[in-house]
């Protein structure tokens, strides 16, 4: 199912493994961190009600729409909500951030420094996700496409994952993104605390590697490098919550046989900060 279905109904739940007590967010914010399993913000634990809303910078490139941002970012905050989860891609097609590999449309660009302003004014925190699994915006088969228009020999679109080329176009996006000057509040947003957390990918998949060990071993990868110039922000995957090899005796409750994802390896990496996980109960 496109992400643009599967995201209307989707209840996201970020995950660690306690539950933690309240706390709200204030506007001076400070960075959201983990401590012994538990979310925590200036020292104390630190639970929050989150929602979803992809479309906020595709919306927000229309400085006559920028008011349904400000709007929603307002409603949330007066009814206790405190995280948003968003794109901070989109990747060819209409009102593309990244026109192609290192090529952005600084319009757009300036719609999500728009978001993220705003969402700063209303205390509310981001989960910013860097790539999308599916077509919508883009996607890993938009990276894939453009690795073939430059000649890179590709069997599928899982070689995302593997292919040093396309490995290298997302890596550059994260650069350019994690370290974007936000035009509005002046500051990178390595630097801004607004954001809780990045997110590498929404729902990663791959068809190529029921094991989950490609899935893995490119988490790994893309992890370290995020680390490696932002060490400030919490990080996590974007995975929906399928087990995998790791867990055999939980597997045939959860099974992903068709989604090559590992829940419980890939979300041990000593980089990644916390877990998600997607439910749909409109599809059970």
């Amino acid at each position: 199912m496109s992400c643009l279905c599967r995201l209307s109904w989707i209840l996201g739940i970020f995950i660690l493994l306690q539950v933690v007590c309240e706390a709200r967010v204030p506007r001076a914010m400070s960075f959201v961190a983990t401590s012994n399993n538990q979310f925590v913000l200036n020292g104390a634990p630190f639970l929050f009600n989150g929602f979803n809303s992809y479309w906020m910078m595709n919306v927000a490139v229309d400085p006559s729409e920028r008011h349904k941002v400000s709007e929603v970012f307002r409603d949330a905050s007066a009814i206790g909500l405190t995280v948003c989860r968003t794109w901070a891609f989109s990747d060819g097609g209409d009102k593309a951030l990244q026109i192609s590999p290192g090529v952005y449309d600084e319009r757009v660009f300036q719609a999500l420094d728009f978001v993220v302003s705003e969402a700063r004014q209303y205390g509310i925190r981001l989960v910013l996700s860097f790539v999308n699994n599916y077509n919508d915006f883009g996607g890993k088969a938009q990276y894939v496409q453009w690795a073939k228009n430059a000649g890179v020999p590709i069997n599928s679109d899982d070689d995302f994952y593997t292919n040093d080329v396309l490995k290298k176009y997302y890596k550059d996006h994260v650069q350019k993104v994690v370290t974007r000057l936000n035009t509005i509040t002046g500051m990178a947003y390595k630097d801004d605390s607004t954001i809780m957390a990045w997110e590498l990918m929404n729902e990663p998949r791959c068809q190529e590697d029921y094991s989950g060990k490609t899935v893995n071993d490119w988490a790994q990868e893309m992890a370290t490098f995020v680390k490696s110039i932002d060490s400030q922000h919490l990080l996590e995957i974007g995975m929906e919550g399928f087990y995998g090899d790791s867990m055999p005796d939980k597997k045939q409750f959860n099974p992903g046989y068709q989604v090559g994802t590992d829940f419980i390896s890939s979300n041990q990496i000593k980089e990644i900060d916390f877990a998600t996980i997607h439910a749909y109960p409109d599809l059970w």
